[in-house]
C-alpha cells in the first residue's frame, strides 16, 4: 500500500502510496507505524490528496510502550505499516486494574476505549460543548462507567456536584441499584420539592473572604469593618466571664468616645441608646442600676437632659463607663469555635459603625450604610434560610464536611447540590463558599491529599469567572484551588458551554480535556489559545463530532482520541422538550371524512368541532363578511399527555477488593456484600460522632 515516505518535517510525514493500489480502508485518521532498526514511530493521517498520505507524529514506543511526544525521527527508509489490531490497547489503554471504560473508538469499529483513572481523576479537568452536544450525558455515562466498574470500587470516593439546573438526580438518584454500599444524596435550594435534603451553610464557618462575597464588597475600605463585624460576633457569642468583661470594655470605649464628640446630647444619647440596643449586658442595659454617692439612678436616667442642653448626671455617668475600660482586653482575640446567627451578625455590625465612627465619617458613610444595607437585606430574604442551623448547636468545618459525606450510617460518595432555585449571582456565593471549605479542609489534613475531594461544577461559567476584583482573595478561590489544590486532593471538574467566559488561569491548569462539538468561534480561538498543547488539527477535529462523541486529550490520554460515549442509564433531565407531543392536542381521536370537511370525535369527547366548506365568492363584499365561530371550552381541552419514563434498573456488582483504611472515622468492614463474596479480611462500618482533623489522618 505505501511505497516511501518523500517529505520529513518536525511535526509529521507525507508518504507517497504505491501506483495503482486500491486503498480497501478508510485511511482517514487512523494510525501509521513507522519502523526503524532503532525505533518505532507513532503517526496519524490527517490528509489524503492524490497519491500522498500526510501524517502527523504522535509518540514513539518503547518497549511495548507508548510515550507521547517525539524526538527522534523516523529515517526515510523506514516501513509503513497500518496498526496491528494488538497494537490499539497502545493508544486507546488496556482493560485492567486502574483503567475504567470510557467509550468506544468510531475509528476501530467501536473499539473499546479505557480511562487511565489515576492520571484523570487525580488532575483538573475539563469538559466542554455546545448546548446539546453531550456534556451532561457524558458526565453522567463517566461516572456510571466508574460505579459499574467492580474493579474500581470507588466506595471512599466524595464528589460533589453543583447542578445548576437539578438535571443529574434522575441520572444518579438509583446509585444504591448498582451496589448497596453506594450512595447518592441529594442537596437543593428548592424546599418545595418532595426529594432531597434542604440546603443548610451554618453562617459561624464563613470567614472574612467568605462574608466579603456575600455581602458583595467592592471596595477594600470595607474589608475592616467585615473583619471588626465578625470578631465582635464572636465576642458577643461568647457567654464567659471574661467574654463578658470584654464586651463591657467594648461598650464603655464607645460610650466614652460619643461622650466626646461635638455632637449634640440628643445625638449623643441616641448613638448610646443604638450600642446598647446593638449589645447590651447586666452592667450595660437602659435599666442596669448606677450608684452615686448616696443615691441610685437607672443608667437611661443619666441621659435626662438639663435646661442647659447638658446631660444632668454627666460626672456619674463618666464615672461609671470609665471603670469599665480595660486596656489589656485590647488586644483580646476570641476563639473561633462559637456559634452565632445572621442576626447577631447584624448586631456585630451596628455595633461596630456606631461605635467606631463609621457612620460619622463622611469618608466612609457610604460604604457603612452599603454593608449595612445588604445584610439586613439578605436576613430578610429567602435565602437567609440556607445560613440556618440547629439553634444554639456549633459544628466544627471536620465535623461538618464528614456529616455531608456520611450520615446515619451512610457513606455518600456523591452529593448533588442542586442550584436551580436560587440566582446566578447567589449560585456563584455558595458554589465558591463550599469550595473555600474544602480547600481549608484538605489543606489541613496531616497526610497530604489522604482524602481527595473533587468538585464538579456544571455550567462552570457562570461561577468560575474572570473576576475583577482581584485583591479579595477569596473572591478568586477557584484560581487558588486550580494552582494549588491538586496536590491536597481537590481537583475541580468544569464542565462548560462557554469557555471564553472562564478564568484563564483555572482553565490553564486543567491537564485533561473533553471537547463535545463545539463551533462558536470564540469559544475554538480560546481554547486553541488557552489549553496547552494543542494543535490546529484537534481544533478542527472537533467540529464535526456528533453527539455524544468527544475529542479527549491531556495526560491521562496517550494521544488525542475521537470517543464515542455510550448513552448513560437512567439518563440526566438535560433533553429537548417533546414539541410535537406536548402540541399534539387531539391524540388519534378524530377522522378525515374530506378535505373540506373534518369531524373531530373526541374518544372521551372533550372537543367536538366541526369545520364545514366554505364556500368562497369572488365578488366578496368586505362590509357583510360573514364570519363563522367555533367556540371551544378550554377548560375541556387536554393538552398534556401523560409520559412514561422507563429505567432500567442496573444490575448489583461484586465486591472483591480489601478495604483497609478508613475515611471521616468509618471502618470499610460494614459494607453490604450483595453477593456473599467479600473477603475476610474487609473491616467493619461503625461511624463516629465526633472528629477532628487530627483524628482523620491517625485512622487513615
Amino acid at each position: 500500500m505505501f511505497d516511501k515516505i518523500i517529505y520529513i518535517s518536525d511535526q509529521g510525514a507525507n508518504i507517497k502510496l504505491k501506483e495503482d493500489t486500491e486503498i480497501a480502508i478508510n485511511l482517514m485518521n487512523l494510525h501509521l507505524i513507522f519502523e526503524d532498526n532503532d525505533k518505532t514511530i507513532l503517526g496519524e493521517v490527517d490528509d489524503l490528496s492524490d497519491g500522498i498520505v500526510k501524517t502527523r507524529f504522535l509518540g514513539e514506543i518503547v518497549n511495548g510502550k507508548l510515550l507521547g511526544g517525539v524526538l527522534r525521527k523516523p529515517s526515510l527508509d523506514a516501513k509503513i505499516r497500518v496498526i496491528k489490531e494488538d497494537e490499539i490497547p497502545l493508544i486507546v489503554g488496556e482493560n485492567k486494574k486502574g483503567f475504567m471504560p470510557f467509550g468506544v473508538s468510531p475509528y476501530y469499529n467501536d473499539f473499546p476505549v479505557y480511562l487511565d483513572v489515576n492520571t484523570f481523576f487525580s488532575n483538573h479537568f475539563a469538559i466542554f460543548g455546545n448546548s446539546g452536544s453531550g456534556k451532561s450525558c457524558g458526565i453522567s455515562r463517566i461516572m456510571q462507567n466508574m460505579f459499574e466498574d467492580e474493579r474500581l470500587f470507588p466506595y471512599k470516593s466524595n464528589i460533589l456536584l453543583f447542578d445548576s439546573s437539578g438535571e443529574y438526580y434522575n441520572a444518579f438518584k438509583d446509585l444504591n441499584k448498582i451496589n448497596p454500599n453506594y450512595n447518592y444524596r441529594f442537596i437543593t435550594t428548592n424546599e418545595a420539592e418532595n426529594k432531597g435534603e434542604p440546603l443548610r451553610l451554618p453562617i459561624f464557618l464563613l470567614n472574612e473572604d467568605d462574608l466579603a462575597i456575600l455581602l458583595q464588597v467592592t471596595e477594600h475600605s470595607q474589608l475592616p469593618i467585615i473583619e471588626r463585624m465578625l470578631k465582635l460576633a464572636r465576642i458577643f457569642a461568647n457567654t464567659g466571664i471574661d467574654a463578658n468583661n470584654y464586651k463591657n470594655h467594648l461598650i464603655a470605649k464607645a460610650i466614652m468616645t460619643i461622650l466626646y464628640t461635638n455632637g449634640t446630647a440628643p445625638n449623643k444619647r441616641n448613638e448610646a441608646f443604638s450600642i446598647l440596643n446593638s449589645c447590651s449586658t447586666e452592667q450595660f442595659n437602659l435599666e442596669a442600676p448606677v450608684q452615686g454617692i448616696g443615691y441610685v439612678r437607672k443608667f437611661r436616667e443619666c441621659f435626662v437632659i438639663d435646661s442647659h442642653g447638658q446631660f444632668s448626671e454627666s460626672v456619674l455617668l463618666t464615672e461609671y463607663v470609665s471603670s469599665f475600660i480595660n486596656d489589656d482586653y485590647d488586644n483580646y482575640e476570641p476563639t473561633k469555635e462559637c456559634y452565632y446567627t445572621l442576626e447577631d451578625l447584624e448586631k456585630a455590625l451596628n455595633f461596630t459603625l456606631i461605635s467606631e465612627g463609621w457612620l460619622r465619617n463622611e469618608n466612609t458613610y457610604g460604604d457603612s450604610v452599603t454593608l449595612k444595607v445588604r445584610l439586613h437585606s439578605l436576613i430578610t430574604s429567602g435565602n437567609a434560610n440556607y445560613f440556618k442551623w440547629e439553634q444554639g448547636t456549633y459544628i466544627s468545618l471536620d465535623k461538618y464536611l464528614s456529616d455531608l459525606m456520611i450520615n446515619n450510617g451512610k457513606k455518600y460518595q456523591l452529593v448533588n447540590i442542586n442550584l436551580d432555585d436560587v440566582d446566578d449571582s447567589f449560585a456563584k456565593v455558595i458554589t465558591k463558599i463550599y469550595s473555600r471549605l474544602l480547600f481549608e479542609f484538605t489543606k489541613g489534613l496531616k497526610n497530604r491529599a489522604s482524602i481527595p475531594f473533587h468538585i464538579f461544577v456544571e455550567e462552570a461559567h457562570r461561577y468560575i469567572q474572570n473576576d475583577t476584583d482581584r485583591f479579595l482573595i477569596g473572591y478568586n478561590i477557584f484560581e487558588r484551588i486550580a494552582k494549588e489544590g491538586r496536590k491536597y486532593g481537590l481537583i475541580l471538574g468544569l464542565i462548560s458551554q462557554r469557555p471564553v467566559e472562564l478564568s484563564d488561569t483555572v482553565i490553564s491548569q486543567c491537564s485533561n480535556f473533553l471537547i463535545f462539538k463545539m463551533n462558536h468561534p470564540t469559544d475554538v480561538d480560546y481554547i486553541k489559545k488557552m489549553v496547552p498543547n494543542i494543535s490546529d488539527e484537534i481544533v478542527e477535529k472537533q467540529k464535526t463530532l456528533q453527539s455524544g462523541t468527544c475529542l479527549s486529550f491531556g495526560s491521562a490520554f496517550k494521544v488525542p482520541l475521537i470517543v464515542k460515549l455510550k448513552m448513560p442509564n437512567p439518563m440526566p433531565l438535560s433533553g429537548n422538550c417533546d414539541v410535537v407531543e406536548i402540541w399534539d392536542g387531539h391524540q388519534n381521536y378524530y377522522k378525515e371524512t374530506s378535505p373540506n370537511n373534518i369531524q373531530k370525535q373526541p374518544i372521551n369527547n372533550t372537543i367536538v368541532t366541526t369545520i364545514n366548506s366554505v364556500e368562497t365568492s369572488s365578488q366578496m363584499n368586505t362590509n357583510s363578511t360573514q364570519t363563522n365561530q367555533t367556540h371551544i371550552n378550554n377548560n375541556q381541552i387536554n393538552i398534556a399527555p401523560n409520559i412514561n419514563n422507563q429505567t432500567q434498573e442496573l444490575s448489583s456488582n461484586n465486591i472483591s477488593n480489601n478495604l483497609n483504611s478508613n475515611l471521616f472515622g468509618i471502618n470499610t468492614n460494614d459494607i453490604n456484600d450483595t453477593n456473599n463474596e467479600v473477603t475476610n479480611e474487609t473491616e467493619q462500618i461503625s461511624p463516629i460522632p465526633e472528629i477532628n482533623i487530627n483524628e482523620i489522618d491517625e485512622t487513615l
